[in-house]
């Protein structure tokens, strides 16, 4: 344990005279002994000597050499095992979705008339020219949202579909005809409500929007419910549920029906149209009228002689 840097490095010169022949030209060489820690190459200046003819030159040429500690003999490792392990980052990872926002909304409520206004510069300033994210590659219009800046009511979907791409609507396909009729059946218009999607171009083939285009666009969501300030949310479909909840593992089936909270406004989730056209049993539709007659209860509503 007595050796001096100069003893160590010349060790090492005579390791790599031996080793120059496969490649290896300096090796890392940490201090020991009573001498100050500190990480050095130390480079050999000795003539490259001829490779020696041996009969396992091809087995060694396939391998390589990790440096041995002082003391101790070199032993060949695999070409798919590295020498040095690389750092392992140990930092937590982000998620692709931020957390929506939990604050409740501490600024007064709007007028209508500026409600309308500031909806309008976020629809022609930000929105119809965004290009963000992927979606905008294929889109034909943007989807804004559309209904009543004063609405109580703010209807979440997931994505606009090929008719919503086309006409630049929310919900106006077959899955628009049947949200209608549950509007209707709580004795409300379309107009009466706001209808809006967590995103706000079609994703290509109606398939779930992707995290980081949920990430990209739900900021234009967020500041729409700043602005009109519904009394309730309604989420139709699980990927409006996943978002508002930030949970990705919910399940559809045990979370409908029941109130939870977003910044102030309670929300109810429910099915999506489309499901309910796919699915289209007396099960399934008992299930989402008795989650609209909870809204309506929450907004001391009653639903008109036809739909009891």
């Amino acid at each position: 344990m007595g050796e001096g840097e100069g003893a160590i490095q010349n060790r090492v010169r005579l390791w790599l005279r031996s080793e120059r022949a496969f490649g290896l030209n300096f090796v890392p060489v940490q201090s020991v002994g009573g001498l100050q820690r500190h990480d050095a190459i130390v480079q050999s200046n000795v003539a490259s000597s001829p490779p020696q003819k041996m009969a396992d030159d091809q087995r060694r040429a396939t391998t390589t050499v990790t440096p041995p500690r002082f003391g101790q003999p070199s032993a060949p490792t695999s070409e798919s095992s590295p020498a040095v392990e690389p750092p392992r980052n140990t930092a937590p990872l982000k998620p692709l979705v931020p957390m929506p926002s939990a604050e409740p909304f501490d600024a007064p409520t709007l007028p209508r008339e500026d409600k309308a206004r500031r909806l309008t510069a976020l629809d022609n300033n930000e929105v119809r020219g965004c290009t963000k994210c992927r979606l905008c590659e294929t889109r034909s219009n943007t989807v804004f949202g559309e209904g009543d800046v004063d609405s109580k009511i703010f209807f979440i979907g997931e994505g606009p579909g090929e008719n919503e791409d086309l006409q630049g609507r929310p919900f106006v396909g077959r899955a628009g005809e049947m949200l209608d009729k549950w509007i209707a059946a709580m004795g409300l218009r379309r107009g009466d409500v706001f209808i809006a999607n967590i995103v706000k171009c079609r994703p290509p083939g109606n398939r779930v929007p992707m995290p980081d285009e949920v990430a990209t666009c739900t900021p234009y969501l967020e500041r729409q419910l700043e602005i009109i300030r519904p009394k309730v949310i309604v989420t139709l479909g699980l990927p409006a549920l996943k978002y508002m909840a930030n949970d990705p593992k919910l399940a559809m089936g045990r979370s409908r029906g029941t109130w939870r909270e977003w910044r102030g406004i309670r929300w109810m989730p429910t099915f999506h149209p489309a499901y309910v056209l796919r699915q289209y049993t007396e099960e399934t539709r008992s299930a989402v009228w008795s989650d609209l007659q909870r809204v309506m209860k929450e907004l001391g509503m009653s639903p008109p002689e036809r739909a009891k």
